[in-house]
């Protein structure tokens, strides 16, 4: 029975080791999953760099794509040690596990061995049939052919058990082989993308080099860039303003026309009342006729008006939103860091907020963010909404504004639209073509808005 014991215990050894491997596994797919996904970043950035600098002269969106594929650059290796520390993990997990099998393989030979010496004592001590005719009844007769039978099966079931073990160290051997295997090919991947990381350092020195010498160019450039970041923010905040202001007209012409119903139906009531009251006056009693039982006056309505819960109200009264506009900016808002990218292609090539200029080191900012892309790039709305504007300012080329509710999506830098003001539009769908400049690049200006406040649009499409 202790024989048994063991073997019941042993079963519980196997999947033990399992749990480990899974968890590995999940890190593993997440890791090989970012890594797809920075290769294809790569890719991308290297397209459009490849079309900059076959350009004569050098620019700043050249140099703004070579700081964005040596960012991506550097996150690949990156990505690689963390690959490199993963695989060692997993190696010393495999050996762990092998050793641990080992041991149990030990254990089940040697309680095998027991067993089998056991098992040679008892047949000479006592022939098995002699052991079952030796019962005294025929319930004892059944146990113990129960007990020889589970003997016999335990041996079996040990026999088992230690192939699968012997099998399950052989497949931990060939997988610490595969990545032994697969370590030097991270390795030697890790050497070459190092050497694309210096090539492109040695080309972002010389590209700012040549910038340096331009500085003057530079510093008239972004003069004329702040400027028309300024007509584009003085155009969109004249239309989320008018905007705002049909909005409240609206609203109070809604509420007059309630208040105009309010006063006619109390108006209604009280004539109503004045006949009843007349009615009744007609019917005072006389001398010759009884007085009749005075019924009680009926209590006096007050004129109901149609009022949204509080809750409603107070946010009507701060941007005067219909109930459909209420549900689109409240599914908009719901959507944060899940909207699709306004072009299919392309890297951000100027962040949101106040940072340095890459060459001048002075302080710019951006309402929005630049997302540099291919020539001819078709750009689409992130998200349903009506276009509040179609306009061209110098500077942005073609813009397009998009209403999704209370917030607005602001499209820069086109160089032709196929929308028109007061149309409906759906996610995803074509709003215009993406302008290319005379140094041949082509970017798009993002922007997004929540009334007046401009926000960080990248905080609100789905990572890349």
């Amino acid at each position: 029975m202790r024989t048994l014991r063991f073997f019941v215990l042993g079963l519980f050894l196997l999947p033990a080791v399992v749990l480990p491997a899974r968890a590995q596994q999940r890190n593993r797919q997440a890791l090989e999953r970012e890594k797809k996904q920075n290769l294809e970043r790569m890719a991308e950035i290297r397209s459009v760099l490849k079309k900059t600098t076959s350009e004569k002269e050098v620019t700043l969106g050249q140099l703004k794509a070579l700081n964005q594929q040596i960012k991506a650059q550097t996150e690949q290796i990156e990505l690689l040690n963390e690959d490199l520390q993963l695989t060692d993990s997993e190696i010393s997990e495999l050996r762990q596990q092998s050793q641990k099998l080992t041991g149990d393989l030990t254990r089940l030979k040697k309680q095998y061995a027991e067993m089998i010496v056991r098992a040679d004592r008892r047949r000479q001590q006592l022939n098995p049939l002699g052991f079952l005719f030796a019962a005294d009844n025929f319930n004892q007769l059944i146990a113990r052919y129960r007990y020889l039978k589970q003997y016999s099966n335990a041996r079996q079931g040990q026999v088992k058990q230690i192939e699968e073990v012997q099998a399950q160290i052989k497949g931990k051997q060939v997988a610490t082989e595969r990545k032994r295997r697969q370590q030097k090919t991270t390795i030697t991947a890790k050497v070459s993308e190092s050497k694309k990381l210096e090539n492109l350092k040695g080309e972002q020195d010389k590209v700012v080099k040549q910038l340096s010498q331009k500085e003057s160019q530079l510093r008239d450039e972004l003069a004329e860039s702040r400027r028309s970041v300024a007509r584009l923010e003085s155009m969109i905040t004249r239309i989320i303003a008018r905007e705002a202001r049909e909005r409240a007209a609206r609203e109070a012409r809604e509420r007059a026309e309630r208040e105009r119903l309010a006063r006619v139906e109390a108006a209604r009531k009280a004539a109503e009342r004045k006949r009843a009251e007349e009615a009744a006056a007609k019917e005072k009693p006389t001398e010759d006729r009884p007085i009749a039982k005075a019924e009680p006056e009926p209590e006096k309505e007050v004129a109901k008006v149609d009022v949204p819960e509080k809750a409603e109200v107070d946010t009507r009264r701060d941007n005067n939103l219909n109930d459909a506009e209420m549900a689109l900016a409240s599914s908009f808002a719901a959507s944060r860091r899940r909207l699709p990218w306004p072009v299919q292609r392309g890297f951000v090539s100027d962040r949101f907020g106040v940072h340095k200029h890459p060459v001048l080191g002075i302080n710019i900012s951006n309402p929005g963010i630049d997302i540099q892309t291919n020539a001819g790039e078709t750009v689409r709305s992130v998200y349903e909404g009506v276009v509040m504007n179609v306009e061209y300012v110098m500077g942005s080329n073609n813009v397009v504004a998009i209403q999704h509710g209370d917030y607005f999506t602001i499209y820069a830098k086109l160089k032709s639209v196929s929308v028109r003001v007061g149309q409906r539009v759906k996610a995803r769908e074509p709003i215009g073509v993406v302008a290319t400049d005379a140094k041949g690049i082509s970017e798009l200006q993002f922007q997004v808005w929540k009334e007046f406040a401009k926000m960080n649009p990248e905080t609100w499409l789905a990572p890349r």
